[in-house]
């Protein structure tokens, strides 16, 4: 095979996984972050408000924290990033944290009220 074509091959190997598919590889990445003061993963607490994937595999995400005051507020938006940008495929990432709505425990998955005894 040429090199031509062993880069055509590389190509087509990066671009068959579908936004989609990467999405829900982002979303399965944040469910390995955790707030450092609760024992539950910060997707199912609902400090991840939007995951966007656009064509080019660029990655957007919304969170927030549980307060503007987290300890973990300098720490926390940079290991999603990482975690994000160490999947296969994923292009440039932007993590944006914000502050609207603010974050109250309806946010959290019945899986986490049920882990917190919430429920």
């Amino acid at each position: 095979m040429s090199a031509t074509g062993a880069e055509n091959t590389g190509k087509a190997k990066k671009k068959a996984v579908s936004p989609a598919d990467l999405q829900e590889q982002v979303v399965e990445a944040l469910k390995t972050v955790y707030d450092p003061e609760i024992p539950v993963n910060i997707y199912e607490l609902g400090l991840i408000y939007n995951v966007e994937v656009n064509e080019a595999r660029d990655v957007k995400i919304e969170m927030t924290l549980t307060s503007p005051n987290c300890p973990a507020a300098q720490s926390m938006p940079g290991e999603v990033e990482y975690k994000t940008r160490s999947i296969e495929g994923v292009g440039e990432v932007s993590v944006e944290v914000v502050w609207d709505p603010p974050w109250t425990p309806e946010h959290m998955s019945e899986a986490a009220r049920l882990e917190l005894g919430m429920m």
